[in-house]
């Protein structure tokens, strides 16, 4: 399984990007997938995830209502909108999956593909 991300950049406070995941397996469909972020110095932490066969979300309290994730089961691809960014937003962002549960879990560990990690970056 390979996961492609992208959609990253350079933006000004209060903008918005949207993040891309492409997954390469077509049993994309019983995946639980997540963004996660990790800043210079910092553990990587849970951001959002989403269960693709049914489309139930969580978010972390520090994004909840500035993201969205979302997914296109046609296309194999899970989306991060990122709305109202903020500096403390900047981080290298990786997409993951989770090919085996059907509980979302926010750690890492649960989750065995990860992507390349897509850099964002949002100035003051």
């Amino acid at each position: 399984v390979q996961l492609q991300a992208s959609g990253g950049g350079l933006v000004q406070a209060g903008g918005s990007l949207r993040l891309s995941c492409v997954v390469s397996k077509r049993t994309f469909s019983t995946y639980v997938m997540a963004w996660f972020r990790q800043a210079p110095g910092k553990e990587r932490e849970f951001v959002a995830a989403i269960r693709v066969n049914d489309g139930i979300t969580y978010y972390a309290n520090s994004v909840n209502d500035r993201f969205t994730i979302s997914r296109d089961n046609a296309k194999n691809t899970v989306y991060l909108q990122m709305n109202s960014l903020k500096p403390d937003d900047t981080a290298v962002y990786y997409c993951a999956a989770d090919r085996y549960s059907t509980r979302i879990a926010q750690v890492p560990g649960p989750y065995d593909y990860w992507g390349q990690g897509t850099q964002v970056t949002v100035s003051s």
